[in-house]
């Protein structure tokens, strides 16, 4: 049977000593880093996203405001208000939820976002600094990913990896830290040949396609740890990832749960990178 991988502990451990990070920062520099979210639109989840990140931001002890904006924004004052965020010298952080309304550009978002601050790690910048292992802010999500690896003691050095899912916010980048961490690593997607055998080769299983339960037994070798990132709703409208927990657990040798794994990391990642931001700013 897997060993469970306990994403809200250690979440709860990062966001502890995220705050004494910013305490130290206080202490330095008289104030606390800040994050600003901006919320475009009435999405019912990103609603949900927002307000946990606002929750736990207030708990270490960040600055900041979320910017709320109808759903009848226009793409010009949404980027009217992200270039007074980059022009502001108290704001470390800015983060836009995604979805945007579609009359806004996501491209023209990511775009205007400065890299110094765009601690959701998508601006272009920021992604070639990922793949070319430069010091740089990298998405949330995959930096959870590694740190659930890195608690759980997986090593990751000459391990094969397979990553299932090539978006730009968690398969890509996933797969740049693995690749730096010297795993072999290979990138999977809905058009991968035979994509069971595939995974069944891999020794760490990365989940992040966005299809429930597509991941069953018949994926995974024995003894593999398997962490995923979905979250979706099966048949019965229960909350649940793209690895069939039940059908894989008695043969992994570990596995996160959804809910409960890289879920709480997300954001937890999303308070680090703040501060990693702040003193990357102040430090010139």
């Amino acid at each position: 049977m897997a060993r469970w991988i306990d994403g809200t502990q250690i979440a709860k451990t990062v966001r502890e000593g995220v705050a004494q990070a910013v305490g130290l920062f206080c202490q330095k520099h008289g104030r606390p880093p800040s994050l600003h979210v901006v919320l475009a639109g009435d999405d019912p989840a990103s609603a949900v996203y927002v307000r946990n990140k606002e929750k736990f931001a207030a708990q270490v002890g960040l600055a900041g405001t979320v910017h709320r904006l109808p759903q009848a924004v226009t793409e010009e004052e949404l980027l009217a208000l992200v270039r007074a965020l980059n022009n502001d010298p108290l704001v470390d952080g800015i983060l836009v939820q995604f979805p945007v309304p579609p009359q806004v550009r996501q491209s023209e978002v990511l775009r205007l976002i400065h890299p110094d601050k765009d601690v959701d790690g998508l601006h272009a910048s920021n992604v070639g600094k990922l793949w070319s292992a430069r010091p740089g802010l990298v998405p949330c999500t995959p930096r959870g990913c590694m740190r659930l690896l890195d608690e759980s003691g997986i090593e990751l050095s000459g391990k094969r990896a397979i990553v299932v899912g090539r978006s730009n916010l968690v398969g890509k980048p996933v797969a740049a830290l693995l690749l730096a961490r010297d795993a072999t690593v290979t990138l999977a997607h809905s058009r991968t040949h035979d994509l069971a055998a595939r995974c069944r080769e891999a020794e760490v299983v990365i989940a992040a396609v966005g299809r429930a339960k597509l991941l069953n037994r018949n994926f995974i070798a024995p003894g593999a740890t398997v962490i995923d990132v979905g979250m979706n709703r099966d048949e019965a409208g229960k909350l649940c990832g793209d690895v069939d927990f039940a059908d894989v657990e008695p043969i992994a040798g570990a596995i996160t749960p959804v809910p409960g794994g890289v879920g709480p990391m997300t954001i937890a990642m999303l308070l680090e990178n703040t501060v990693i931001a702040a003193e990357a700013r102040i430090a010139g």
